[in-house]
């Protein structure tokens, strides 16, 4: 897409599409009809997390759902990490894609690896892909200084 924003600093490359929001726990969003929203990880924390091997949700469809709610796990090879809700709303079920293909979390992060569904109002914190550009700058500078990355 024309408006996606191509990003690379240091080892790390990515496409980040300028449509969705993004959050400081490395997730996205998408507005796919009005008040109802897609999730994923970007390709920055799928990075960190490995190949996905395996997830879960916690919570059922239809469930209500607060932001920073734990509403799953997921396993890569690098790390198990817990799934946080990023909206205030109703939890609407995770993608059946990826229940099948985990390995689409990794490879497609921001398209057909989406992880879960939620109907309601976005993270207020959650930035415009300008702003989560400025904070992986931060991030990977700051895993730099440690010797990461």
């Amino acid at each position: 897409m024309s408006d996606d924003v191509r990003y690379r600093r240091n080892r790390f490359s990515a496409r980040l599409p300028a449509r969705c929001r993004y959050t400081r726990s490395h997730a996205w969003l998408a507005e796919i009809e009005p008040g109802r929203w897609r999730v994923g990880l970007t390709s920055f924390a799928t990075r960190m997390l490995g190949e996905v091997v395996e997830m879960g949700f916690e919570v059922a469809e239809g469930a209500p759902v607060k932001t920073s709610d734990v509403i799953g796990w997921i396993e890569g090879f690098k790390a198990v990490s817990d799934l946080y809700c990023v909206a205030d709303g109703t939890f609407e079920g995770g993608n059946p894609g990826t229940r099948d293909d985990p390995a689409l979390i990794w490879a497609k992060p921001h398209d057909e690896g989406w992880l879960y569904a939620v109907r309601g109002t976005p993270d207020p914190a959650a930035v415009d892909v300008h702003g989560y550009v400025a904070f992986l700058d931060e991030t990977i500078d700051r895993l730099q200084a440690k010797g990461g990355t």
